[in-house]
């Protein structure tokens, strides 16, 4: 310590002893050396100096918290707040007996909305979901801002967190988050999805780990939603490792003649006849054997190879019309579904029609395919002017999934749709469930006054096949007619059922 400051203590200390507070114990100092002499004296000032001294000192400044930054849209804290928040339960764990878990909640289909809407509605639906979300929960819990149209959730540790109470607790949060939002005068319902991580099941002790645990799963709610809720366990963790390795390996596999078209036939209600196949990629693979689109589809449209897989698709199933008009087998067209990032080339009409000159076919041989969501929610004109131009051009326009999305009788008009495909989850139990079939009914009769023909996909049981051609739908498609099949299946699988046709009579539909 300096001259300059021990000084100034010493002058401190002094003007403290003339402080009132102080003033009290001038009696019993006197009294000390009136009773006991100058050894109380002095045992009576070693008691009171420290006080004396103390209370001198200037009080110890706090050091100010650190603010950390805010999100500018939610003014939610941000990714290292939950990270943070996690890390202390996680250390005062083994002391207090207590347990966390880690949320991530995320809108469905941002992208549509955006689209539908504008940025301005995803930043409403960003800040009401944010508003939403806290409210719902515990003061202690904390909702962060995560990347995108993601929250984070930090439960304040608790003494009990198992798969039960965290899958009631993510329920309210979606029931809350799910309430209906006004934007631009229009009724819109959000839907969330949502995954979790439990402390016990984390990969680490660690805010990173059960954070990254907690969007891992978020990803595979995704993937099976919207409005899913899903816990992140080894399964899900091998399911993420399996999909990376196939990010890996897809460009491979298209180019080596892995992943293929297989075909599916449709049936005409009023002969029994083929009325067409639908070309629907399958992956050959090495090791896990014959996979779905829905295993590799997300990887090839990561990897920017969705143009590529078209490609592929329309040359093997151009390559399969030819072979059968060879063969002498009527097929009059093949069914190809457009993603909606391929409808959004400009060429793609130009790209079509050489691809078909190429293989000397008809335009009418070929249907192109469109998800009831892309008509439903697509204002895009470049999309519009496409399938315009293959109408025009002579293609068939199948609308897939119709009963899924929001499509109106003006956006059908307006795509210049020919049939509408009813989604399998009407056509399931129509046999026996009488709320199927009136729904069906009514599709039915839009479709006829409208002028379109249908097909109904995901037929499984001959009553559902009798059922569909008695309410008068048009063409039918399913595992109850066919699995897809590899082009080397089709050949024999057509003259079985050309031979059956001759010696059966076709199912007839409702007339009157």
């Amino acid at each position: 310590m300096s001259d300059g400051n021990a000084r100034r203590e010493i002058a401190g200390g002094r003007s403290a002893l003339f402080r009132p507070e102080f003033l009290v114990f001038l009696p019993a100092l006197a009294l000390a050396l009136l009773w006991y002499g100058p050894g109380g004296l002095a045992l009576a000032s070693a008691c009171a100096l420290p006080t004396v001294y103390l209370s001198t000192r200037q009080p110890t400044q706090k050091t100010p918290a650190i603010e950390l930054p805010r999100d500018g849209v939610t003014d939610l804290p941000l990714r290292a707040a939950a990270i943070a928040a996690l890390d202390a339960a996680f250390a005062a764990a083994p002391n207090t007996g207590r347990t966390t878990a880690c949320l991530v909640a995320g809108i469905d289909e941002a992208d549509d909305l955006v689209r539908k809407f504008g940025e301005g509605a995803l930043t409403q639906a960003l800040q009401r979901t944010a508003e939403r979300l806290s409210a719902a929960l515990r003061g202690a819990d904390l909702v962060v801002r995560l990347d995108g149209a993601r929250f984070g959730v930090a439960l304040a540790p608790v003494r009990r967190a198992d798969l039960e109470s965290v899958i009631q607790l993510a329920a309210r949060l979606q029931s809350a988050a799910e309430a209906p939002l006004s934007i631009d005068a229009a009724t819109v319902y959000l839907r969330i999805s949502v995954g979790f991580c439990l402390a016990s099941r984390s990969p680490g002790p660690s805010g990173v780990a059960i954070l990254s645990a907690a969007e891992s799963a978020m990803d595979e709610a995704q993937r099976c939603g919207p409005g899913a809720i899903r816990a992140f366990s080894a399964e899900v963790q091998a399911a993420i490792a399996a999909r990376a390795l196939l990010q890996d390996e897809v460009e491979d596999a298209l180019e080596d003649g892995m992943i293929l078209p297989y075909f599916q036939p449709q049936l005409s209600n009023d002969t029994g006849a083929v009325s067409g196949f639908e070309a629907l990629a399958r992956w050959m693979h090495p090791k896990r054997g014959l996979l779905p689109p829905s295993e590799f589809l997300h990887a090839i449209e990561t990897a920017g190879l969705s143009s590529r897989l078209s490609e592929v698709v329309l040359f093997h199933s151009f390559s399969a019309l030819k072979a059968w008009d060879r063969a002498g087998l009527k097929v009059p067209a093949v069914a190809v579904n457009f993603s909606r990032e391929e409808l959004r080339n400009p060429k793609l009409p130009e790209k079509l029609k050489w691809e078909l000159d190429r293989f000397d076919l008809e335009p009418e041989r070929l249907v192109v395919e469109v998800l009831e969501s892309v008509v439903a929610e697509s204002a895009n004109d470049v999309i519009v002017r496409n399938i315009a131009a293959l109408a025009r051009l002579g293609c068939g326009i199948d609308l897939d999934d119709f009963g899924t999305g929001h499509a109106s009788i003006a956006s059908i008009r307006r795509f210049d749709v020919d049939r509408i495909k009813i989604d399998r989850s009407f056509v399931t139990r129509v046999d026996t469930d009488k709320g199927q079939q009136e729904m069906v009914a009514a599709i039915l009769s839009m479709a006829e006054r409208l002028g379109l023909a249908t097909l109904a996909e995901g037929v499984e049981t001959i009553g559902e096949h009798a059922m569909l051609a008695q309410l008068g739908c048009s063409h039918v498609q399913g595992f109850g007619i066919a699995r897809p099949m590899p082009f080397e299946g089709t050949i024999g699988w057509l003259e079985r059922h050309r031979t059956k046709l001759q010696a059966t009579p076709s199912v007839g539909r409702r007339t009157g």
